[in-house]
């Protein structure tokens, strides 16, 4: 299995990099991103585009992919909606549309979060951005999955990008193993999170919306 993703270099996409580099069962990952990724494997290939919402030319590079992972994204702290819909909604959109239409049918898996408000029409700007996002996503000739994970727990030295993320983490993500007994239906890990994805794309979903429950059972 040929896979995609998106995101490599985020505290999420870290984690599903390291399963799928893990696991047998894929041959090649292809990373697209602004910027190369320090790490090289055998297995991994990068592709740097400084434009994210152009796709052209890489028409095949995309109909040759079995599933694409889509753990881009930015924390809505400090940004305005039309920033955060730019980065939230019109590259996510951009990255699919181009994969429908080179290889319709393929396996498309978004990192939501916990709280999405699909009617798009709630108080929460992050949530309605997030909604919006997940309804186009799934009008597309995709097999198109939404992951909705409420707290994640990085498993193997992942940071997160953003400030404020690695701060929380610094302070409680030590704990977030152990709280998971407690709420493990709120919390899963970057480990878990990949495993599900590769689970997706190999057997499919049982819902296109998946909550922390459900990845923590096909994680």
């Amino acid at each position: 299995m040929k896979v995609l993703i998106f995101g490599a270099s985020g505290m999420v996409g870290q984690g599903v990099l390291r399963v799928c580099l893990h696991d047998d069962a894929v041959s090649e990952v292809l990373v697209i991103g602004r910027s190369a990724l320090a790490q090289q494997h055998a297995k991994m290939r990068m592709i740097v585009r400084d434009n994210l919402l152009d796709f052209a030319g890489l028409e095949a590079e995309l109909a040759s992919v079995d599933a694409c992972f889509y753990c881009l994204g930015v924390s809505s702290t400090s940004l305005g909606e039309d920033a955060y819909t730019r980065i939230t909604f019109d590259l996510t959109l951009a990255a699919a549309r181009a994969l429908a239409a080179a290889h319709p049918g393929a396996c498309f898996t978004y990192v939501s979060g916990a709280g999405t408000d699909s009617s798009e029409r709630g108080r929460t700007m992050w949530a309605r951005v997030k909604g919006r996002t997940e309804n186009a996503l799934l009008a597309l000739p995709l097999k198109a999955v939404m992951f909705r994970p409420g707290a994640i727990a990085p498993l193997h030295g992942e940071v997160s990008k953003t400030l404020s993320y690695r701060l929380f983490y610094s302070l409680l993500g030590p704990m977030l193993p152990g709280l998971k007994a407690f709420f493990p239906g709120y919390i899963t890990s970057t480990e878990q999170l990949g495993r599900a994805m590769l689970t997706v794309a190999r057997q499919g979903s049982p819902k296109p919306v998946l909550e922390s429950a459900d990845i923590e059972r096909l994680g």
